[in-house]
């Protein structure tokens, strides 16, 4: 309760500034958290909450990062409703039981980017984090540049490259 005080009292409506991947992780928060309550599982809204609590607390100052803490009470609200009350006060006029559920835009809802596993020999060795979509051609190109993957293969020579687009690359010497 404490970090979310904490939280609450970092909200700076001036801030300026944009943070696309704190944008995107508040926006698939608010729409898990809405899933979440719409089941009955409130332990699972709260972790997600949680969790996005981290993220804002690891994030720079930002217009995005202010957002995210009002989302933040927004969605806390309906489990936490004194502390949610209290909060908005300090931070808005009027009461949280009249504002409006914070809206999702689903083009955050996806992810651009994916984390591709580099296996040597069937070992995982590295992981590189490409745009969702890279071709075949550009993820092995990758994969040999990687320092881990060279320390790997000791000078081996690949005999055979076995590419999963956006998931794996497996090399094998």
């Amino acid at each position: 309760m404490q970090r979310l005080w904490r939280l609450f009292g970092q909200y700076d409506a001036s801030a300026a500034g944009e943070d696309k991947a704190l944008d995107r992780k508040a926006h698939q928060t608010v729409h898990a958290v809405a899933s979440d309550i719409e089941a009955l599982g409130f332990n699972k809204a709260v972790a997600r909450i949680y969790e996005l609590t981290g993220a804002i607390e690891k994030a720079a100052p930002s217009a995005s990062r202010s957002a995210a803490i009002r989302k933040v009470l927004l969605l806390v609200g309906p489990m936490m409703p004194h502390l949610a009350e209290e909060a908005y006060a300090r931070m808005n006029s009027g009461l949280i039981a009249d504002a409006a559920w914070p809206e999702v835009d689903p083009a955050l809802l996806v992810d651009d980017e994916v984390t591709v596993a580099i296996q040597v020999k069937g070992k995982l060795r590295d992981t590189l984090t490409v745009a969702k979509g890279t071709p075949r051609e550009e993820l092995e190109r990758l994969a040999l540049a990687s320092e881990k993957v060279q320390r790997a293969l000791e000078g081996a020579e690949v005999k055979k490259v076995i590419v999963v687009p956006d998931r794996l690359v497996n090399l094998v010497a």
